[in-house]
């Protein structure tokens, strides 16, 4: 009986521990393991397989067990991969430093580490794993591999003979296999240049120029692309020599650490591919290579970025680099087309089929001695109409490195050096890309819109910049919660919960099992190398060789849409790249570098700023004035009771009208902004069809000149004023233009709410909207989407036949700002002028 009494015990307890773990397993809270910067978007996403959302989530401190946050700002999608259920649980606003953990329906994330500096160290640490691919002396091992290389395939349009000698030790091996590519190389090379550039305190001096420890008085990433320059310069020895790679898919022989390779036929050399602008085949498979341009210019462009960071460091090879640019460029075309690698025993190559991308980043980095011309940054411009959108983003799916690199690094280089439409021509293709990615990215939790095509990862990476750079560009911080989910995609935000970059960070979930001899011959660490990423379903069942050895770590959150797994045996997920690691340690120096600017964000439509920070509880409420200011002394000491600075844009026929002369000065005194709202109060554009101009540049431009020397009286300069807000509250993208040509920022007023329509009676039948309707659609708007950032318009003064003012409910409207914790701003306070 007493037996019988512990066997049921016993059985019950399982029975509950088994209830507690299908209901632990059933949801979890995604986050980025790495962490998030203080004033950064923060976002965790809710995934179920239980069909629940939580309606609420709590911050809890790690130390105390405190909660010291609640929030409800949590968006609702549906099924998703594995999941029947996710949602965006935002908690932007929270901004304290420290460690926490989040809860939602009993459920507790990993820990949450909020600080400025949690990105610090982390680019140096991702540049180790280029230290680890370096080819001929390699660091980690402390010996040498691949002593011998090369001999010339292909060598006779450059007529050479083939199996003649040319010295090729160096560089970087390219994944977990040891071959090596010019297109990879002098991509990683030019990232690595640029992330020096754009960053340079994101990085220390720790390593030798060999890569071991000891300072050489150069930061260590320039010490690496150094070495993968150096390499370049073998791999275009003379003006009419040029090689794409060294070795091919015969190194697939077995798993080995690197040393010497003898299956190529002569010894310990291997093989070097001459471009020779045509298909190249050994064994049974062709590639399409149909010109020199792709990878000549990939060269010419990182020798020319190589040549400026040189310049102050190592001014005999700065020199050299140039001249080497300027050959390299000579080689890109020769024959005008793509090169692409090639193959003797399998079908899998780079097949890259773009290289128009690659002729505008070398143009646009293209100098002489006495530096940019003219003639080369058009040049450029006419690539760059050529291929505007990098293929991939507006496709899902792709061949292997098909469009690459991943991002048009040539539209952010000349956009810098250009003006006028020309740059907001590009400006323009980078938010074109974005778009065709966020309408795929905007109906699932994790923003999730890149495509999992084979190194996934290094395309999230891009995107990431791509985003970045658009807002750095524009102004424009629309995509910034878009960007910031590809950035914690990679970190774990993601379906399995785990960071994509070997040991980074330490104490979290990370690849521990990578497709590498390194780590599972060696028992090596890979520290910081990026791994290829998650991969539809679909191309994984597709592809020759693939066999994990181990039970799968993530198999219940693999799905018919996309698997990813930690497994020596998965090559295709599992494998770490040297250039997408070398995209990632510009992206972690850029996040590393970040400052208020970079968080300070507004978003934009047609041109115009229409909103502030969506992530800050600040906003703006502005008045527009033309004929009438009757709720001039109302409005001024209502916002004086409250002590709020408010904007007003006036016209120039309102500036002009001695009856308002006293509320202007006052305002002004008051220290309230006061700016521009045309002079006439024209109509710039149809009603109906907006993109149909109604006046001309000329006319645009001195009605504007007129507005502002009618405030030039008030003592109000363009200077004081940059924020011009269009009559009628009605433009294009032409009339932004325009404005941004007279050096002035278009703004306009946010939509969602009915506060525009203050100035309506009841004679215009359905376009009246009484007072009580107008505030209720603020009220509404505050509770359902919060009015951060909000620009709020109304005016300052209405036709006499509304005689329900809604300016007398503005004392109200006040308060309850208030009471939510609103801080109103003047314009040019909440968009940091």
């Amino acid at each position: 009986m007493k037996k019988l009494f512990y066997v049921v015990i016993l059985a019950a307890c399982v029975v509950a521990l088994m209830a507690f773990r299908t209901k632990d397993q059933q949801s979890w809270i995604r986050i980025n393991l790495l962490g998030y910067q203080t004033k950064s978007v923060k976002v965790a996403v809710w995934a179920s397989k239980a069909n629940e959302v939580p309606t609420s989530f709590d911050i809890v401190d790690k130390a105390s067990g405190k909660t010291v946050y609640t929030s409800t700002a949590i968006k609702s999608f549906g099924a998703y991969g594995p999941f029947a259920a996710s949602a965006r649980l935002n908690f932007s606003a929270f901004k304290t430093p420290g460690t926490y953990v989040i809860k939602a329906n009993g459920i507790t994330s990993p820990d949450v580490i909020i600080g400025e500096n949690v990105y610090r160290g982390t680019a140096d640490f991702a540049l180790r794993y280029l230290q680890q691919q370096r080819c001929g002396y390699n660091p980690v091992l402390k010996d040498s591999c691949h002593t011998h290389d090369g001999f010339v395939v292909y060598g006779a349009a450059g007529g050479l003979k083939d199996s003649t000698h040319f010295d090729a030790v160096g560089g970087w091996h390219d994944a977990s296999d040891y071959l090596q590519y010019g297109t990879t190389t002098a991509n990683a090379a030019y990232h690595l240049l640029m992330a020096y550039r754009d960053f340079p305190k994101a990085f220390a001096d720790t390593k030798q120029a060999n890569g071991l420890n000891g300072k050489n008085g150069i930061p260590d990433v320039v010490d690496e692309a150094r070495w993968g320059l150096d390499w370049l310069l073998k791999m275009h020895p003379q003006p009419n020599i040029m090689f794409n790679q060294l070795a091919d898919d015969r190194d697939h022989i077995n798993m080995r650490l690197p040393k010497e390779d003898s299956q190529y036929g002569k010894g310990f050399e291997r093989p070097l591919y001459f471009i020779d602008g045509k298909p190249q085949q050994r064994g049974k498979f062709m590639n399409d290579t149909k010109g020199t341009s792709s990878t000549a210019a990939k060269f010419a462009s990182a020798f020319a970025l190589g040549s400026d960071v040189f310049e102050n460091l190592n001014r005999g090879y700065a020199q050299n680099l140039l001249e080497k640019s300027q050959t390299a460029y000579q080689y890109a075309i020769k024959k005008k087309g793509v090169t692409q690698t090639a193959s003797v025993k399998s079908p899998y190559i780079y097949a890259e089929d773009n290289w128009v991308d690659d002729m505008e980043l070398a143009l646009a980095q293209s100098k002489t001695s006495s530096g940019a011309t003219k003639n080369s940054l058009d040049s450029a411009f006419f690539y760059a109409l050529q291929e505007p959108i990098t293929p991939w983003l507006i496709a899902d799916t792709a061949k292997h490195y098909q469009w690459y690199p991943f991002i048009n690094v040539g539209h952010y280089e000349l956009a810098k050096k250009s003006n006028g439409d020309r740059k907001r021509e590009l400006i323009n293709y980078y938010k074109q890309g974005i778009e065709h990615v966020w309408n795929r990215a905007k109906s699932n939790a994790f923003y999730r819109g890149v495509p999992f095509i084979w190194c996934s990862n290094n395309l999230t990476v891009a995107f990431a910049m791509q985003c970045m750079w658009y807002k750095q560009l524009s102004g424009d911080g629309t995509f910034s919660e878009l960007e910031q989910a590809n950035f914690d995609w990679i970190f774990g935000c993601n379906p399995w919960g785990t960071s994509m970059v070997y040991g980074l960070p330490s104490w979290a979930d990370t690849p521990t099992d990578p497709h590498s001899a390194f780590t599972h011959l060696g028992k090596y660490p890979i520290d910081g190398g990026l791994v290829d990423g998650p991969v539809y379903t679909s191309i994984y069942k597709g592809l020759i060789g693939i066999q994990l050895t181990k039970p799968d770590y993530y198999a219940e959150f693999q799905s018919d849409l996309v698997v990813y797994h930690d497994d020596y045996g998965d090559y295709s997920t599992n494998e770490p790249t040297m250039d997408g690691t070398a995209s990632l340690v510009y992206l972690l120096a850029a996040y590393d570098s970040r400052t208020n600017k970079e968080f300070s964000s507004y978003m934009k439509q047609l041109g115009a700023i229409t909103r502030g920070d969506k992530n800050s509880k600040e906003m703006a409420i502005v008045f527009t004035g033309d004929e009438y200011a009757d709720g001039g002394k109302q409005i001024l000491a209502a916002l004086e009771r409250e002590k709020v600075k408010a904007s007003f844009f006036f016209t120039g026929n309102f500036y002009r009208n001695p009856a308002f002369n006293s509320f202007i000065k006052t305002a002004k005194a008051k220290g309230h902004y006061l700016g521009a709202h045309s002079d006439q109060h024209l109509l710039y554009a149809d009603w109906n069809k907006r993109d149909s101009l109604l006046v001309s540049k000329d006319q645009f431009t001195k009605d504007l000149s007129a507005n502002y020397a009618a405030m030039e009286k008030f003592g109000i300069t363009k200077k004081a004023a940059p924020y011009f807000l269009p009559p009628y509250e009605w433009y294009n993208q032409t009339i932004a233009n325009w404005t941004e040509d007279a050096g002035l920022k278009l703004i306009n007023f946010t939509s969602g709410t009915r506060s525009n329509a203050d100035y309506t009676y009841p004679e215009l039948g359905k376009a009246y909207r009484s007072t009580a309707e107008i505030y209720q659609s603020v009220l509404d708007y505050e509770q359902k989407e919060s009015l951060n950032g909000f620009i709020l318009l109304l005016h300052v003064g209405t036709d006499p036949r509304r005689k329900d003012k809604f300016y007398d409910k503005l004392p109200d409207l006040l308060k309850y700002l208030k009471q939510k914790g609103y801080q109103p701003l003047s314009v040019d306070e909440l968009l940091k002028k």
